[in-house]
């Protein structure tokens, strides 16, 4: 394994809410990605989500608060909570997740990505 410069890797696309797999440490899969606007309400039943903002500003709604994570900012989202993450325009942050989370959990919708098509960069 090689060291990682994180910026250098969010410089290699500008697709949003593509998650792009960077490391895997005991199982858990260290993705980036950008978002901007909303992703989609779901959870992941059986996986803690951990997201970290390293640029603009995320809100994870949640059904009973919404959580405003800025730059250097974050936030675990326990397992079986359904959440809505929203974007301000060209955000970039960090998920560690387990290698099983779905991308949208249980939900299938056009802006799912499969975790066979979660590339490696």
């Amino acid at each position: 394994m090689s060291k990682i410069n994180i910026s250098e890797k969010f410089a290699l696309f500008t697709d949003e809410w593509t998650p792009k797999v960077i490391a895997e440490s005991n199982g858990q899969l260290v993705k980036i990605a950008k978002g901007s606007g909303e992703l989609v309400w779901h959870k992941h039943d059986n996986e803690d989500e951990l997201f970290i903002v390293f640029k603009g500003h995320l809100t994870l709604q949640l059904r009973n608060e919404n959580i405003e994570l800025g730059e250097g900012e974050m936030y675990v989202v326990p397992k079986g909570v359904e959440h809505c993450p929203i974007a301000t325009p060209d955000t970039h942050f960090m998920m560690i997740e387990p290698a099983s989370t779905a991308h949208t959990g249980e939900l299938e919708s056009d802006v799912t990505v499969s975790n066979a098509d979660q590339a490696w960069i």
